[in-house]
């Protein structure tokens, strides 16, 4: 017990008022998470490893004792990537045990990170839920946290937080830029679309957008995308063929933003069809790779039509993938589909004379139609899809076209910079 209490005392800094790291305040995703803690359920905080989910998990902490007056020690947290806890037998027990014998008795906030590493946790969640005493954050790499036995034992329980790679707010926040209003968006505008040009290619996964030596950063994004191969795909799912799973990996990242089928990926590396299908399943289980579907009111029609397939960040995918002259238009709709998924749209494409990039529906059934044309020289056919689609679509409320940095509003299509569009 004191061996434990002694690797306790070093991931609780704040019960001897030790400082400790916070970064830079994603005040969107803290402000979400003080509504959700009111509520009293447990806080599921999900996202792809690297997204900067511990750091905000600390930046709560600081909240709470800071802001919210909530003694240090009534404070426990548990990161189970911890190589000192990886020896424990029945590590949230023993945990646990320690924390009330030897810490606080009192109500706590009971923060553990990475718990997927934790057989059964799932179990221990509920166990704390319902002694009504304790407030419960978890936090994991992978929605493998939600699948359906989590969902069935916390059904009602829980509320959960994505957290995504830094949007481009955050970006120009992390590079030392502040855009508060309109008047500061014109001043800066030349430092804003410099920025863009990085983001576009580095991405926003934190750590990487914070350091500071260039050559550095591919060689990291690396190292993070094998972390995630092995960590969130291979160990989680007791992947045997990693050969086939990291060609799979490599076959996507490189034809991102294309349609694909599974018949002619199954055939190029040589795997079997259901093993793919499940491969696919685990990389969006894990928030690395996504699909979307055609739009139709037709369900039938939607899965006998190939899909197209985005990644979570562009800088993860740069560092591990062949790269082409004109990936810049990929990658600039890339972008937009992760900024779609940060803002919870339901996302489809939309295909038939003409091609259109992005559709979302709202709740009241609304459409809107985006393509992405990161050029200031558009093509006609852009233009021409999205009235296309309008003409068949009566319910569609808004055609956008995203350029690199033309404003107009013609034909009724919204003509509106990459930049402008993502500090919306």
């Amino acid at each position: 017990m004191a061996q434990l209490l002694e690797v306790l005392e070093k991931l609780n800094p704040w019960w001897q008022e030790r400082p400790f790291e916070t970064g830079i305040i994603r005040d969107t995703y803290l402000h979400k998470i003080r509504e959700y803690l009111k509520t009293k359920e447990i806080l599921v905080v999900t996202g792809v490893r690297r997204s900067g989910k511990t750091v905000l998990l600390y930046q709560t902490i600081h909240d709470l004792i800071s802001n919210q007056g909530i003694e240090p020690k009534r404070i426990l947290f548990v990161n189970f990537d911890e190589p000192d806890l990886s020896d424990l037998k029945d590590p949230i027990r023993n945990i646990l045990d320690t924390y009330f014998h030897e810490v606080s008795s009192e109500p706590a906030y009971i923060v553990f990170d990475e718990i997927q590493n934790v057989p059964g946790w799932e179990k221990w969640a509920k166990s704390i839920y319902d002694e009504k005493k304790h407030q419960l954050i978890v936090s994991g790499s992978s929605s493998h946290l939600l699948d359906s036995k989590l969902a069935t034992l916390l059904s009602g329980r829980y509320l959960s937080i994505p957290v995504f790679p830094l949007n481009f707010r955050e970006y120009l926040l992390f590079n030392g830029l502040v855009v508060k209003d309109k008047l500061s968006l014109i001043a800066n505008k030349n430092k804003i679309m410099n920025c863009l040009k990085k983001y576009l290619v580095e991405g926003g996964l934190p750590r990487i957008v914070l350091q500071k030596e260039e050559g550095l950063k591919t060689e990291l994004l690396k190292t993070y995308h094998e972390s995630l191969v092995y960590k969130d795909l291979v160990a989680q799912y007791d992947i045997r063929n990693v050969k086939v799973l990291k060609e799979l990996i490599h076959y996507l990242y490189t034809t991102f933003t294309s349609f694909y089928s599974y018949k002619k990926i199954s055939e190029l590396l040589k795997i079997d069809f259901s093993t793919l299908k499940e491969y696919f399943h685990y990389l969006e289980e894990a928030k690395i790779l996504f699909e979307t579907s055609l739009f139709s009111y037709s369900l039938k029609v939607q899965s006998r039509n190939n899909k197209k397939i985005y990644c979570i960040d562009n800088g993860l995918r740069n560092a591990v993938s062949f790269k082409f002259s004109k990936d810049e238009g990929k990658l600039a709709e890339n972008l937009v589909f992760i900024e779609l998924k940060r803002r919870e749209k339901e996302l489809y494409y939309w295909k038939n004379k003409g091609e259109i990039d992005f559709i979302t529906k709202d709740a009241d059934n609304s459409l809107t139609a985006i393509n992405v044309s990161y050029s200031d020289e558009i093509n006609e056919r852009e233009i021409n899809s999205l009235l296309e689609f309008k003409k068949e679509f009566k319910k569609a409320k808004e055609l956008i076209l995203l350029t690199k940095d033309t404003e107009k509003q013609e034909h009724g299509i919204k003509f509106m910079p990459l930049w402008k569009w993502l500090l919306e």
